[in-house]
């Protein structure tokens, strides 16, 4: 499916029901917006089948980001973290999906938080898996040789730096992410705009949006696996202390499973997002926190 969001147009898959029977009553459930990781080379389908298991609690929507997937791509030039931010806001509006809990993995973490800061009272909640507020390329680096060795490390930071490596020394470092890696067939298949890689990659080593967060009202959940090394967990504390007191914070182990998470994330809904009678019949779109 796809829909018309500020000029372009984002492609997003919907599982599981926003209303549910409640003996004569019709319940609505809090719904789940999952941005996805890149710039360009990335897109939801590797969210899939974990967060299957999440509309147990939620509806679950599969985005892809401008210039991702199966969204519109356009001019690579005009891509920011601030208008995919922006996009999130006017998504959610478009289809009527009032107070989301909007997850963002990896590069989705910094638009999560974006979205929460330009867009605050938006979100019932806020989870940033493996993401970060401020790009280190020393900190990302000394996660790879705590994790991978020295060879690797150096590895690293060339390819993060813009310079060229081999397919077989991107390989080395690929391995040191973790098991949970979408596999050859599933990467294949991903449309790969490398256009906005390029181009989205010299944004992200400028980006620096820690003294944004202290607008970010909605609560929000930090989890990071403690053997990542491109985002490790001084990544995810930087997030914690920047945010406003309130938040929800938690610092996790995935050793096999990035997306482990989902496992804790239906009693962060539960916290945050109490679920009750469906009042507006004409509405489809999941209730007010109350």
């Amino acid at each position: 499916m796809q829909v018309e969001v500020n000029g372009t147009r984002l492609w997003f898959d919907a599982d599981g029901p926003a209303v549910v029977p409640h003996g004569s009553e019709m319940l609505q459930r809090p719904t789940v917006v999952l941005v996805h990781g890149g710039p360009g080379v990335y897109d939801h389908s590797y969210f899939k089948p974990d967060f299957g298991s999440l509309t147990e609690h939620a509806q679950v929507i599969y985005l892809d980001l401008r210039g991702h997937g199966r969204s519109t791509w356009g001019d690579a030039a005009a891509w920011s973290f601030e208008a995919c931010a922006d996009d999130v806001r006017a998504f959610c509006d478009t289809l009527g999906i009032k107070r989301p809990i909007v997850f963002g993995h990896s590069m989705g973490g910094p638009i999560v938080l974006l979205y929460g800061s330009r867009h605050p009272g938006h979100a019932a909640g806020l989870i940033v898996q493996s993401g970060f507020a401020r790009w280190d390329p020393q900190r990302m680096v000394e996660g790879f040789r705590r994790v991978a060795g020295d060879k690797v490390a150096e590895i690293a930071e060339r390819a993060y730096g813009g310079d060229e490596v081999s397919e077989e020394e991107w390989a080395r470092v690929y391995a040191a992410f973790g098991l949970q890696v979408p596999d050859e067939e599933r990467e294949s298949a991903t449309p790969k705009n490398l256009e906005l890689n390029s181009y989205g990659m010299d944004l992200m080593r400028r980006l620096d949006i820690v003294d944004q967060l202290s607008r970010v009202d909605s609560p929000t959940l930090v989890s990071v696996g403690e053997l990542d090394p491109v985002t490790p967990v001084a990544a995810a504390e930087e997030i914690v202390g920047a945010l406003p007191e309130g938040h929800r914070a938690a610092r996790g182990h995935c050793p096999s499973r990035p997306f482990h998470l989902v496992g804790r994330s239906g009693p962060f809904l539960a916290d945050h997002y109490r679920v009750r009678p469906r009042q507006d019949r004409t509405r489809t779109g999941p209730p007010d926190l109350v």
